[in-house]
């Protein structure tokens, strides 16, 4: 006969799987009376799960949904399911990247060795179509994540732009994503500032352990002031372009924070960047409005480039 915490246990996970058991039924697989039964589902109802029951020949016990989210027992399939899918869902531009994140590193936190080295190995096999976005490095992920969870301190290994390798040591506080990059705002312990670190150029050490009291955000708007930071700060290139739209539809079109001065009611001026010409380019052009240069050679002699290339593209096209 199993102990009663064992025996709570394999109750719940009988009744996960969305079916009526009566009281005999459930008191044969777990071998104890019926008595014990229906003090065991007084147990778990105390803890939270709400377990319905119906009374007569067709009734028995049915755990349904509550007010409020019980601890879920899983199997070792379904837990190594649940990492891999949180792990994909991450990948996406579905708006609860973060979320599945912090979900992610404590279901990795109590997973068993054996079933990390499972997610692990599906990780590993699992190839991405050539041109998608790359793949994430979800232990470093993972260890962040955890890190801002726990408000621990963390220290790290990073890549800078030029290939260069140092040391980091911060106090990390949130995870923005934006297109195929994830950044960590974090307060930088040796700087004493606040900085944005792209988390593929990160290695983590060691959990610190040292725990830390979450200091003011340098901004209401986390995102704003993230996005902000890493495209305006890190433009390599920039330029003036003056665009003939107004400036509330050219802000609508434009994703990311750009200064936008408004010239009339159907024209605006716009302050770009990027690191390649060439790509600010093809991007500007897909606003699809008119533009004029007003300030920013490398620019104007891309869209030359790309003007060129664009006919070359069309002369083989018939009339």
């Amino acid at each position: 006969m199993l102990e009663t915490s064992a025996r709570l246990l394999e109750l719940l996970s009988l009744l996960q799987l969305k079916r009526d058991w009566t009281s005999t039924e459930l008191a044969d697989r777990l071998d104890v009376s019926t008595r014990t039964v229906r003090a065991d589902i007084g147990k778990l109802r105390s803890l939270g799960y709400p377990v319905d029951a119906r009374p007569g020949v067709a009734g028995g016990y049915r755990l349904a949904a509550g007010t409020a989210m019980p601890p879920l027992l899983l199997d070792d399939d379904e837990a190594v399911a649940v990492a891999v899918g949180l792990g994909a869902v991450a990948t996406r531009r579905l708006g609860v990247e973060e979320t599945s994140l912090t979900a992610l590193a404590k279901l990795e936190q109590v997973l068993p060795a054996r079933l990390r080295r499972r997610v692990e190995a599906v990780r590993e096999a699992t190839s991405v179509v050539p041109g998608a976005e790359p793949p994430l490095d979800l232990a470093a992920l993972g260890a962040v994540a955890a890190a801002i969870r726990a408000h621990e301190r963390l220290r790290f290994g990073y890549a800078k732009p030029g290939g260069a390798q140092e040391s980091r040591h911060a106090e990390p506080r949130r995870l923005v994503a934006w297109g195929a990059f994830w950044y960590l705002l974090a307060w930088d312990l040796d700087r004493a500032d606040w900085r944005v670190f792209r988390v593929d150029r990160m290695v983590p050490r060691a959990p610190t352990g040292a725990r830390f009291r979450p200091r003011a955000l340098p901004a209401d708007d986390v995102v704003e002031y993230v996005l902000g930071r890493i495209s305006k700060g890190a433009w390599k290139y920039r330029a003036r372009v003056l665009v003939h739209a107004p400036a509330a539809e050219v802000a609508a079109k434009i994703r990311v924070p750009v200064d936008i001065e408004v010239v009339d009611e159907a024209t605006c001026r716009v302050d770009v960047g990027s690191d390649s010409p060439d790509a600010l380019a093809l991007w500007m052009a897909q606003l699809d409005v008119d533009l004029e240069v007003i300030d920013g050679g490398e620019l104007a002699s891309a869209f030359a480039r790309l003007t060129t290339r664009f006919r070359r593209a069309a002369g083989g096209a018939s009339e």
